[in-house]
């Protein structure tokens, strides 16, 4: 009786396994055929010229050839299952004209080369909004264009291209010369630069995602911007700012930035009179380096879980005050640094001593540059980090104690609960395993795996009953 059982089994999964399987091939075949049938791409090209100023363009669901410009103000809106593909070197579409608007359509930019541009706009007040784009160059340009907003993007690297290194590939959005610009609520990911900016001045970045690539936001020389709410993940470091002055970065999250020897949460190089607050880095290499910068201030923030919390070079007359440094292996390392006003964060592995009850140590916490002294000099060193002899040396160097960095009051508690990483939800991995296989795909695996586990009970159950 039992063996009967297992046999209908066997047969009912084999059916299930089977059904699976020709409605995949039948849907393949079904996909061939429309795609034998389909029409040639539409050129964009003359649409747009037959358009007048400032007429919106309605583009119906199928694909166009690119390359566009537009050189008169118009709106271009693409319905789902618009298309544009761009199969040579140069720009998919190129803004030409002030006010244009773009929104809506699929870009497939398959020339490789950083020149080769999803879409390149040199003209001021452009919006690009919901554009869904793969790229083999880079995502979106823009040069000598102010005033403009890209926002609801999707810029993802096309891996049907030639496999090339980060260093390679071109940038997810890349500005110069281009100021008053705002990027909202872009996703990036798996570009050579998430957002590249340089020589431009007042831009708002906002609540970006930036995945898998070299550096999730470089700034350079953009005086007065906003960098606020924005998440970088796998990336080799989260925020690189440099050679600026008056910027806010704030409430952004920089996590696993891990990969490189030189990874890092935030890197402030060259940065002065700006502010850092309420950004969470955890689990990067380095939480934040700053050096050669002053005059900055550091304010809640929370450091949780990297290899070094926070690390100075060359720094001098920041502020960096109400900050939480928890479970980081090296909480802080200084260097030429002497002359920062630091006070009332928290360390967790710190045992201070409160005498009056507020809340803070009486009893200063400071900061032994032993550890980046020695592996500066050898970097093989790092092998024996914390090993007893290690720690051992380092208890015993007193030189020049009085130029180590140092915390004057530091907190007795966690100051900032609430950006606690333990706080943020898990992500599903099986929910973010099928955003990155196609539906088809994962239908073909599980197909399989019915039919492999179905072959094993049949043979299972027919040896068992003989």
């Amino acid at each position: 009786m039992m063996n009967g059982k297992r046999w209908i089994w066997g047969c009912l999964r084999f059916a299930a396994a089977c059904w699976i399987i020709q409605l995949y091939m039948g849907d393949s075949s079904q996909a061939a055929q429309a795609a034998q049938a389909k029409k040639p791409p539409i050129p964009l090209q003359e649409l747009v010229d037959r358009a007048r100023p400032g007429e919106v363009v309605r583009l119906k669901a199928g694909d166009y050839a690119g390359p566009v410009v537009i050189g008169k103000k118009l709106v271009l809106q693409g319905e789902d299952g618009t298309l544009l593909v761009q199969d040579s070197r140069g720009p998919a579409i190129t803004v030409k004209a002030e006010g244009v608007e773009v929104r809506g359509l699929a870009i497939r930019q398959k020339a490789e080369g950083e020149g080769s541009a999803a879409v390149l706009v040199r003209a001021d007040k452009a919006v690009l909004r919901e554009l869904d784009i793969r790229t083999r160059g880079s995502g979106i340009l823009l040069r000598e264009a102010s005033g403009g907003r890209i926002e609801d993007n999707v810029i993802t690297w096309d891996r049907a291209g030639a496999r090339l290194s980060l260093g390679q590939k071109g940038n997810g959005i890349d500005l110069y010369g281009s100021p008053d610009n705002r990027m909202i609520r872009n996703e990036i990911r798996n570009m050579k630069d998430g957002i590249y900016l340089e020589n431009s001045r007042s831009l708002t970045i906002e609540n970006n995602r930036i995945y898998g690539s070299r550096y999730g936001i470089h700034c350079m020389y953009i005086d007065g911007t906003r960098i606020a709410g924005n998440r970088g993940e796998s990336n080799f470091t989260g925020a690189m700012v440099m050679g600026v002055k008056d910027i806010v970065l704030s409430d952004n999250v920089f996590t696993k930035q891990s990969q490189n020897v030189h990874a890092q949460g935030i890197l402030l190089y060259d940065v002065r009179t700006s502010l850092v607050e309420r950004n969470r880095v955890d689990g990067n290499r380095v939480g934040i380096y700053l050096e050669r910068s002053s005059d900055n201030e550091l304010r809640d923030n929370a450091v949780y879980r990297n290899f070094i919390g926070i690390q100075f070079a060359d720094a001098e007359r920041n502020r960096i005050h109400g900050n939480d440094f928890v479970a980081n292996v090296i909480e802080a390392e200084a260097a030429q640094s002497g002359e920062n006003r630091i006070e009332r964060n928290y360390w967790d592995s710190f045992q201070g001593l409160d005498l009056n009850g507020d809340g803070f140590s009486e009893t200063e916490y400071a900061m032994n540059p032993f550890y980046k002294n020695l592996i500066s000099r050898t970097p093989a060193f790092q092998l024996f980090f914390q090993s007893p002899g290690m720690t051992f040396l380092s208890d015993m160097v007193e030189e020049d104690r009085k130029r180590w960095a140092r915390d004057a009051s530091p907190s007795m508690h966690l100051l900032h609960p609430d950006l606690d990483p333990a706080l943020e939800p898990e992500q599903d991995p099986v929910a973010e395993q099928r955003e990155r296989i196609p539906e088809k795909t994962f239908m073909l695996i599980i197909a399989s795996m019915l039919f492999a586990g179905s072959l094993v009970v049949i043979i299972y159950s027919r040896g068992a009953k003989s």
